[in-house]
Protein backbone atom coordinates (compact mmCIF):
# COMPACT_ATOMS: atom_id res chain seq x y z
CA UNK A 1 0.00 0.00 0.00
CA UNK A 2 1.66 3.24 -0.99
CA UNK A 3 1.60 6.07 1.61
CA UNK A 4 0.37 9.65 -0.13
CA UNK A 5 2.28 12.98 0.38
CA UNK A 6 -0.34 13.93 3.17
CA UNK A 7 0.31 11.19 5.49
CA UNK A 8 3.51 10.83 4.88
CA UNK A 9 3.86 14.10 6.15
CA UNK A 10 1.34 13.95 9.07
CA UNK A 11 4.17 11.07 10.13
CA UNK A 12 7.51 13.03 10.29
CA UNK A 13 7.82 14.73 13.18
CA UNK A 14 9.75 17.98 11.55
CA UNK A 15 10.08 19.34 15.30
CA UNK A 16 12.31 16.26 15.94
CA UNK A 17 14.33 15.94 12.55
CA UNK A 18 15.10 20.12 13.37
CA UNK A 19 16.13 19.34 17.27
CA UNK A 20 18.25 16.05 16.57
CA UNK A 21 19.27 17.71 13.49
CA UNK A 22 20.37 20.65 15.43
CA UNK A 23 21.82 18.32 18.42
CA UNK A 24 23.96 16.09 15.49
CA UNK A 25 25.21 19.98 14.36
CA UNK A 26 26.20 20.84 17.94
CA UNK A 27 28.02 17.83 18.39
CA UNK A 28 29.59 16.93 15.58
CA UNK A 29 30.86 20.63 14.74
CA UNK A 30 32.25 20.88 18.65
CA UNK A 31 34.59 17.90 17.25
CA UNK A 32 35.42 19.44 14.15
CA UNK A 33 36.51 22.41 15.83
CA UNK A 34 38.73 20.30 18.54
CA UNK A 35 40.43 18.34 15.88
CA UNK A 36 41.28 21.48 13.43
CA UNK A 37 42.47 23.41 16.73
CA UNK A 38 45.18 20.07 17.85
CA UNK A 39 46.20 19.82 14.08
CA UNK A 40 44.56 21.32 11.03
CA UNK A 41 46.44 18.56 9.10
CA UNK A 42 44.45 15.81 9.88
CA UNK A 43 41.30 16.88 7.37
CA UNK A 44 43.75 18.03 5.08
CA UNK A 45 41.83 16.04 2.36
CA UNK A 46 39.34 18.03 2.61
CA UNK A 47 40.94 21.69 2.24
CA UNK A 48 40.89 22.88 -0.93
CA UNK A 49 43.13 21.63 -3.45
CA UNK A 50 45.63 24.85 -3.57
CA UNK A 51 46.32 24.56 0.07
CA UNK A 52 47.13 20.56 -0.05
CA UNK A 53 49.05 21.47 -2.99
CA UNK A 54 51.20 23.81 -0.84
CA UNK A 55 51.94 21.47 2.12
CA UNK A 56 53.92 17.70 2.56
CA UNK A 57 51.36 15.00 2.17
CA UNK A 58 50.32 13.80 5.22
CA UNK A 59 53.04 11.88 7.18
CA UNK A 60 52.14 8.06 8.26
CA UNK A 61 51.30 9.04 11.67
CA UNK A 62 48.71 11.55 10.53
CA UNK A 63 47.18 9.24 8.42
CA UNK A 64 46.79 6.85 11.21
CA UNK A 65 45.56 9.68 13.85
CA UNK A 66 43.09 10.58 10.66
CA UNK A 67 41.71 7.04 11.01
CA UNK A 68 41.42 7.63 14.54
CA UNK A 69 39.51 10.98 14.35
CA UNK A 70 37.92 9.90 11.54
CA UNK A 71 35.66 6.99 12.17
CA UNK A 72 34.43 8.12 15.17
CA UNK A 73 33.33 11.14 14.03
CA UNK A 74 31.32 8.39 11.22
CA UNK A 75 30.04 6.70 13.59
CA UNK A 76 28.32 10.42 15.26
CA UNK A 77 27.34 11.16 11.64
CA UNK A 78 24.97 7.76 11.71
CA UNK A 79 24.52 7.05 15.56
CA UNK A 80 22.10 9.81 16.17
CA UNK A 81 20.42 9.82 13.17
CA UNK A 82 19.54 6.25 13.63
CA UNK A 83 18.72 6.99 16.98
CA UNK A 84 16.46 9.36 16.77
CA UNK A 85 14.93 7.40 13.99
CA UNK A 86 14.81 4.63 16.40
CA UNK A 87 12.65 7.01 18.45
CA UNK A 88 10.70 8.21 15.85
CA UNK A 89 9.55 4.96 15.48
CA UNK A 90 8.74 4.00 19.03
CA UNK A 91 6.81 7.08 19.24
CA UNK A 92 4.77 6.16 17.02
CA UNK A 93 3.94 2.47 18.45
CA UNK A 94 6.51 0.63 16.29
CA UNK A 95 4.36 2.16 12.91
CA UNK A 96 6.83 3.62 10.56
CA UNK A 97 7.19 3.13 7.14
CA UNK A 98 10.68 2.78 5.51
CA UNK A 99 9.92 6.02 3.41
CA UNK A 100 9.23 7.90 7.01
CA UNK A 101 11.94 6.24 8.26
CA UNK A 102 14.40 7.58 5.68
CA UNK A 103 13.24 10.79 5.49
CA UNK A 104 13.44 11.44 8.92
CA UNK A 105 17.15 10.07 9.01
CA UNK A 106 17.66 11.99 5.69
CA UNK A 107 16.39 14.65 7.26
CA UNK A 108 18.69 15.12 10.97
CA UNK A 109 21.96 13.77 9.06
CA UNK A 110 20.91 16.64 6.03
CA UNK A 111 21.08 19.36 9.07
CA UNK A 112 24.58 18.92 10.09
CA UNK A 113 25.37 19.11 6.08
CA UNK A 114 23.32 22.74 5.89
CA UNK A 115 24.89 23.88 9.14
CA UNK A 116 28.54 22.26 7.92
CA UNK A 117 28.23 24.24 4.64
CA UNK A 118 26.89 27.29 5.77
CA UNK A 119 28.16 27.86 9.03
CA UNK A 120 31.74 25.92 9.46
CA UNK A 121 32.44 26.43 5.54
CA UNK A 122 31.18 29.54 4.26
CA UNK A 123 31.02 31.74 7.83
CA UNK A 124 33.78 30.00 10.01
CA UNK A 125 36.29 28.74 7.44
CA UNK A 126 35.91 31.32 4.49
CA UNK A 127 34.70 34.62 5.94
CA UNK A 128 36.43 34.64 9.54
CA UNK A 129 39.54 32.19 8.65
CA UNK A 130 40.14 31.33 12.17
CA UNK A 131 44.05 30.97 12.80
CA UNK A 132 43.19 27.68 13.87
CA UNK A 133 41.65 26.20 10.62
CA UNK A 134 45.11 27.44 8.96
CA UNK A 135 47.31 24.84 7.77
CA UNK A 136 51.55 26.55 8.81
CA UNK A 137 52.93 27.75 5.65
CA UNK A 138 49.01 28.54 3.69
CA UNK A 139 48.11 31.42 5.24
CA UNK A 140 46.42 34.03 3.09
CA UNK A 141 45.93 31.31 0.28
CA UNK A 142 42.81 31.81 -2.20
CA UNK A 143 41.50 28.47 -1.04
CA UNK A 144 40.83 29.65 2.40
CA UNK A 145 37.92 31.76 0.31
CA UNK A 146 37.43 29.46 -2.16
CA UNK A 147 32.91 29.38 -1.60
CA UNK A 148 32.50 27.16 -4.51
CA UNK A 149 34.43 24.63 -3.46
CA UNK A 150 32.33 24.16 -0.26
CA UNK A 151 29.44 24.53 -2.31
CA UNK A 152 30.49 21.56 -4.04
CA UNK A 153 31.70 19.65 -1.02
CA UNK A 154 27.67 20.53 0.03
CA UNK A 155 26.19 18.93 -2.89
CA UNK A 156 28.22 15.58 -2.01
CA UNK A 157 27.51 15.81 1.92
CA UNK A 158 23.42 15.86 -0.15
CA UNK A 159 24.22 12.68 -1.47
CA UNK A 160 25.46 11.54 1.73
CA UNK A 161 22.72 12.52 3.10
CA UNK A 162 20.64 10.57 1.11
CA UNK A 163 22.59 7.24 1.15
CA UNK A 164 22.77 7.29 5.05
CA UNK A 165 18.93 7.92 5.14
CA UNK A 166 18.50 5.17 2.78
CA UNK A 167 20.19 3.08 4.79
CA UNK A 168 19.17 3.63 8.64
CA UNK A 169 15.39 3.97 7.53
CA UNK A 170 15.75 0.28 5.92
CA UNK A 171 17.69 -0.65 9.20
CA UNK A 172 14.74 0.97 11.51
CA UNK A 173 12.23 -0.01 9.18
CA UNK A 174 13.26 -3.77 9.56
CA UNK A 175 13.84 -3.73 13.55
Amino acid sequence: MRASLSEVLAVLNIIKILVDGAILSLIASLYLFIVLYLNPRLFLQDYPEDIQKAVPPKTKEEKRLSLMVGIPFLVLLFAVPFLSTLALKGQSGGNVTFLVASLHAFGVVFIFNLVDWLLLDWVVFCAITPRFVVIPGTEGMGGYKNYFYHFRAFLIGTVFSIVAGLIIGAIVFVL
